[in-house]
């Protein structure tokens, strides 16, 4: 089998993953509170991580960063996971989940502009076209449909969706100048994030919690999403021969994560969130497509 036909497979594998995470939320949501299943997720995370870097052989490296690598670990950690689970997992306690979840796509969008001021990079037109076509899929979906009252469902719900694409995109910008080990500087921010999550909870929800389906998917959420997904995307990177061909594979996941919605979920998926969801996966394709063009060359297209 071909190292790209590996990375294919590999990105497939994410993609299914990150198709029922959104579920997971709900069912999780349902009886815990945010800051609840965010301190079961990132301990599931924290020890999924690090026997993966164990059986990789990898695990030695946790220990070979510098002073400055170990306080940046702790600085990325209230990011990511702290300030970022947090705030998305509140969008999602109060939104639907069909909602929730392609409001959240916006973030590879916020993340051009974002590297604008940050990463000295231009502004194309088609970026500002892709923002257009993007944010009016956010309003229809916002509005369920009633796009000219600007009515939002839930306005806060909404707002926080919006703010955990600022948090994940600044996230991603700070990381372009991490030198770590994905993987490891993935295990140490969790790590690191760790004990303020279970001081937060311990101040605020407790942790009187009963082992069920919550806490259950509370957990799946940790060992995959936010864990065993980003490695299989990283390999998914590694093997690519084509890495175009295997970035287009994200724009399966929202559309599969409808029918997990509406099967496991019952929500009765609503006409404004097709359409919303297509003009956010439009505004995703249009940012993409001079980088791809650029790109084509360099991968044998």
């Amino acid at each position: 089998m071909t190292n790209q036909k590996h990375a294919m497979l590999y990105g497939l594998a994410t993609v299914l993953l990150w198709s029922t995470v959104a579920t997971a939320f709900k069912l999780s949501l349902r009886e815990l509170s945010p800051t609840q299943m965010l301190a079961i997720a990132c301990s599931a995370s924290v020890l999924v991580m690090a026997l993966i870097l164990i059986g990789q052989g990898r695990w030695h490296l946790v220990f070979s960063l510098t002073r400055r690598q170990y306080l940046q670990s702790v600085g990325m950690g209230l990011i990511n996971p702290c300030l970022y689970y947090f705030v998305l997992f509140g969008a999602f306690d109060r939104l639907p989940a069909q909602e929730a979840q392609p409001l959240n796509y916006t973030w590879a969008l916020v993340l051009a502009y974002l590297s604008v001021p940050f990463l000295g990079q231009r502004l194309r037109r088609l970026d500002v076209v892709a923002g257009l076509v993007c944010y009016a899929g956010v309003v229809v979906i916002a509005t369920r449909g009633n796009v000219l009252s600007l009515s939002f469902s839930d306005p806060l719900g909404v707002a926080l969706a919006i703010a955990s694409t600022l948090v994940w995109a600044s996230y991603w910008i700070i990381a372009t100048r991490d030198s770590r080990d994905p993987v490891v500087g993935l295990f140490l921010n969790f790590l690191c994030g760790l004990p303020f999550i279970v001081a937060l909870c311990a101040l605020t929800d407790g942790f009187d919690v009963r082992f069920g389906i919550a806490v259950g998917a509370a957990i799946y959420v940790g060992v995959f999403e936010m864990g065993i997904a980003f490695v299989l995307w990283s390999y998914a990177m590694k093997k690519a021969e084509n890495t175009s061909r295997v970035s287009n594979l994200i724009f399966i996941s929202p559309f599969l994560s409808l029918v997990f919605i509406a099967v496991i979920l019952g929500e009765v998926i609503l006409p404004s969130t097709y359409v919303g969801l297509v003009l956010i996966m439009a505004g995703l394709w249009l940012q993409q497509r001079k980088t791809r063009a650029r790109l084509a060359p360099l991968e044998g297209k």
